[in-house]
C-alpha cells in the first residue's frame, strides 16, 4: 500500500481486466477496495474525462508514469551536511532539519536562517543532480 500511496498526485497508467486502460492523475485511493480516482484523464480510445471512478476489483495493471521524488535520498545527503539532526517523516513527505527547517520535494516549508539557506542550497544540489 505504501507504493500505491505514493503515487497519489502522480500521473499513472491504469488497465483494467476489461482491456481498457485510462492515463490520468490519481487523486484518491481507497485502501480497503482498492476503488481509484484519476482527474485530468485519458481512456484507451483517446476520449477527456475530467474525473473518473475505477473499482478495485477490475483493476488488472498500474504504472507509475513519473518517479517519484527521493525524499530518503535527500534526507541522507542532508544528513551528510547536519549530522544527527535529520529526521524523515516520509508518510507525510517531510524531512525535518535541526527541529526547526521543514523540507519537502517542494523546497523549504519553514525556517530563515544560516542553517535555512544551507538547507535550500544541498536541496537545490540535489534537484539539479537528479534531473539529468
Amino acid at each position: 500500500m505504501e507504493e500505491l500511496s505514493n503515487l497519489v498526485q502522480r500521473d499513472v497508467k491504469i488497465f483494467t481486466s476489461t482491456g481498457r486502460s485510462y492515463t490520468g492523475r490519481l487523486i484518491g485511493v481507497d485502501p480497503k477496495t482498492l476503488n481509484l480516482c484519476l482527474e485530468d484523464a485519458q481512456d484507451h480510445e483517446g476520449r477527456r474525462i475530467f474525473k473518473v471512478f475505477i473499482p478495485g476489483h477490475s483493476i488488472a495493471q498500474i504504472e507509475g508514469m513519473e518517479k517519484p521524488f527521493d525524499l530518503k535520498g535527500l534526507a541522507q545527503r542532508l544528513e551528510r551536511v547536519f549530522p544527527r539532526m535529520v529526521k524523515l517523516y516520509d508518510d507525510a513527505g517531510v524531512i525535518v532539519v535541526m527541529d526547526k527547517i521543514r523540507v519537502s520535494e517542494d523546497g523549504i516549508l519553514e525556517g530563515v536562517g544560516p542553517a535555512a539557506e544551507r538547507v535550500r542550497k544541498v536541496y537545490e544540489e540535489f534537484i539539479r543532480e537528479h534531473k539529468g
